[in-house]
């Protein structure tokens, strides 16, 4: 599976999916590549202060790419990892639209907040423009960073619902202080003691892994 993470719209913790993403798909023995595509290299710091805490064995390994490179080296490194996660930047760059012509799927993080509803409007006109390239491509938002209670969770997903060629993925991925505590220790909230954390994770990776068998059943 070539999984973008990626969004027009910055700030939606896009980052801290992609790399919780990749360690999840390492813990179940899948060979992973984490591809930072953005000018930020927060994927990579991350890995080297876990490079650091992990005596030397992140569990995956981790390249900095940018703008066509992204197409033309995951292309040549897609046979040689069981999975390739893509981290793109949060602006409508080479980089990300790059990463569309080559993934199997886009994970659009989405805060449930009405300025980053409108960015996946953005982001899904740049989904269109990549099929007419990559026609396989699927495109699924989640909702990241999402408030523990409150309606405004239930109104972005019905936004959300309603835009076409997105899918939306189950539940929600709510605000917790699992995840930048566990990014300040290099660890994946799946190293943390938080259950809920877990299970949000948990469920967003199987799903994403269901989409990685049909994948790999065509």
């Amino acid at each position: 599976m070539i999984l973008a993470v990626g969004n027009v719209k910055g700030g939606v913790g896009k980052t801290t999916l992609a790399v919780n993403l990749a360690i999840a798909l390492a813990r179940s023995e899948r060979d992973v590549l984490l591809v930072d595509g953005d000018d930020q290299a927060t994927a990579i710091a991350f890995t080297e202060l876990r490079t650091e805490q992990k005596n030397g064995k992140p569990g995956y390994t981790v390249v900095s790419l940018h703008g066509a490179a992204i197409r033309t080296q995951v292309r040549q490194l897609a046979s040689k990892y069981s999975d390739i996660v893509i981290d793109v930047g949060g602006r409508d760059t080479g980089s990300l639209r790059a990463a569309l012509t080559v993934a199997d799927i886009v994970l659009i993080p989405v805060q449930p907040r009405s300025f980053d509803l409108w960015g996946v409007d953005q982001t899904a006109e740049l989904v269109k423009e990549a099929r007419e390239i990559n026609g396989d491509l699927r495109a699924i938002s989640v909702i990241n960073a999402a408030d523990a209670q409150g309606k405004d969770n239930d109104a972005a997903a019905e936004a959300l619902r309603e835009i076409e060629g997105i899918e939306l993925a189950p539940g929600f991925i709510v605000r917790r202080k699992a995840f930048p505590n566990a990014a300040a220790a290099g660890l994946s909230v799946l190293e943390y003691d938080d259950p809920k954390a877990i299970e949000e994770l948990n469920r967003l990776t199987e799903m994403l892994f269901v989409h990685a068998n049909t994948i790999g059943a065509k």
